[in-house]
C-alpha cells in the first residue's frame, strides 16, 4: 500500500513550527541532502585539538561540533552571540568541560593576546582577522569551513530573481587570503569545492531558510507563499530542487615569536 503524499498546506504548515535553534540540520534527513566536502572537516577539527593545549571555537552555533570531538585540550572555549544558540551551546558543552562566552560577531574577542594556539570556526558570518591574529599564540593555527561565493544561490533567486554580480562574487576564498595575510597570518591551505544539494519537499525549503536567515533576508511563510506554491509545484513536477552549494577551507598560522 503507497503512502499517502502530504499536501503543501500540511509540509509548510510543519515546517514553520518546529525549532530553529542550534547549527544542527538533522530535521531535514530524509527530506534534503547535502554532499560534504572532501576535506571532511570533523575530522581535520578532531586531530587539531587533540594536539592543541588551548582552543577556541569562534561563532560555535549550538557547540555541535564542538561537543563531537573525542579529546578536547585542557582547556576549551567557544563564543556565540545569539541567544538561542547561545542557551543551546550552554547546555551541551559545559557538562563537557567548554567554556561558552557570550560574544557578538561584530564585537572584539573578549580574550587576552595569544591566548589559544587553536581557533576553528564552521561557517561564521563574518571573519575578523585581526582580532583571529590577536588572539593566536605564536606558531598558533586558524582552522575553518567556511561557506563559499553563491551558495545555494539557485533557492535564494527563485524568492528574490537574479542577484547582482557583487552579492555572486561575496565569500571568495580569496577575501579570506588577503585578510589573512594583511592579519600577519601564513596561509597554507586554501581550497573550495562546489557540492550539490536537493530539497525533497517544500517543508525542507521552509525549514533551511528559517534557519540560515541571510538567504532570504526577512522569510515567512505569509509573505512568500506564491513563490513556495511554485516551489512546492516544482518539486512535485521535477522530484526534488537541486542546488550548489560551495565550501572552502582556509587554514592560516600565525608566526612564530622571534
Amino acid at each position: 500500500m503507497g503512502t499517502t503524499r502530504r499536501t503543501f498546506d500540511e509540509l509548510v504548515a510543519e515546517a514553520d513550527t518546529v525549532s530553529v535553534d542550534g547549527w544542527d540540520f538533522s530535521w531535514l534527513d530524509g527530506r534534503a541532502t547535502e554532499q560534504r566536502p572532501s576535506w571532511g572537516y570533523h575530522r581535520l577539527v578532531a586531530d587539531r585539538m587533540a594536539g592543541a593545549s588551548a582552543a577556541l571555537d569562534v561563532q560555535t552555533g549550538g557547540g555541535e561540533l564542538l561537543a563531537g570531538v573525542p579529546r578536547r585540550p585542557p582547556l576549551t572555549v567557544a563564543t556565540e552571540g545569539w541567544p538561542p544558540n547561545l542557551a543551546k551551546a550552554t547546555r551541551l558543552l559545559h557538562p563537557l568541560g567548554a567554556v561558552v562566552v557570550d560574544a557578538a560577531e561584530d564585537a572584539p574577542l573578549p580574550f587576552a593576546a595569544d591566548a589559544f594556539d587553536l581557533v576553528v570556526s564552521r561557517h561564521p558570518v563574518r571573519v575578523d582577522w585581526a582580532e583571529i591574529a590577536r588572539v593566536l599564540a605564536p606558531g598558533g593555527t586558524y582552522l575553518s569551513q567556511e561557506v563559499g561565493p553563491a551558495s545555494v544561490f539557485e533557492v535564494v533567486e527563485f524568492f528574490l530573481g537574479p542577484r547582482p554580480e557583487e552579492d555572486r562574487a561575496n565569500r571568495h576564498p580569496d577575501h579570506a587570503r588577503r585578510g589573512a595575510e594583511a592579519a600577519g597570518l601564513e596561509v597554507v591551505d586554501l581550497r573550495l569545492e562546489h557540492l550539490r544539494t536537493e530539497f525533497f519537499d517544500v517543508g525542507a525549503i521552509v525549514h533551511f531558510l528559517r534557519k540560515v536567515v541571510w538567504m532570504v533576508p526577512g522569510f515567512t511563510v505569509e509573505g512568500h507563499l506564491d513563490r513556495l506554491r511554485a516551489m512546492h509545484d516544482h518539486i512535485e513536477r521535477e522530484g526534488s530542487f537541486t542546488a550548489t552549494t560551495t565550501r572552502f577551507l582556509v587554514e592560516a598560522r600565525a608566526p612564530l615569536a622571534p
